[in-house]
């Protein structure tokens, strides 16, 4: 039984301008696309609302996302937490937030999530590069 904790920032810039950045993580089509890929996806975008991702990971697993959305600033401030359960078995609890402003006619975006790490179901270098994909697909779909 272990427990990790581990925090890393990732910032990106992205060409679009930050109403079309905030657009993407608001639509569900659009976040189902850049987040979800063809996983089953669920997107309630408001303070107190819930997003969820059921997959199948690499291994066999069922991997179950469940996140609640706890500050919404529009274009300007994201505040959620998750949880990715394996099997039903709790795997990493996090808390991360969005932070987005103007870059010129563009977007910096700076994503800050601090994680807990149970059992070694989990490294942080695969939480950081899954989520710095992710953030690079949202540049893909936000220009």
């Amino acid at each position: 039984m272990s427990v990790l904790h581990h925090t890393f920032t990732l910032e990106r810039r992205y060409p679009a301008p930050v109403d079309k950045v905030f657009a993407a993580w608001q639509d569900p089509e659009v976040k189902r696309q850049w987040f979800a890929g063809d996983a089953d996806h669920t997107l309630d975008f408001r303070v107190g609302g819930d997003e969820r991702v059921r997959t199948t990971g690499p291994n066999g697993k069922h991997l179950a996302l469940d996140s609640r959305y706890l500050d919404i600033v529009p274009e300007r401030r994201i505040v959620y937490t998750s949880t990715l359960s394996a099997d039903d078995e709790l795997a990493t609890v996090s808390t991360t937030s969005i932070e987005l402003e103007a870059d010129g006619p563009g977007t910096l975006l700076v994503l800050t999530e601090s994680d807990v790490f149970l059992d070694g179901q989990e490294e942080p270098a695969w939480r950081e590069q899954g989520t710095g994909d992710w953030l690079d697909k949202l540049g893909s779909m936000s220009r």
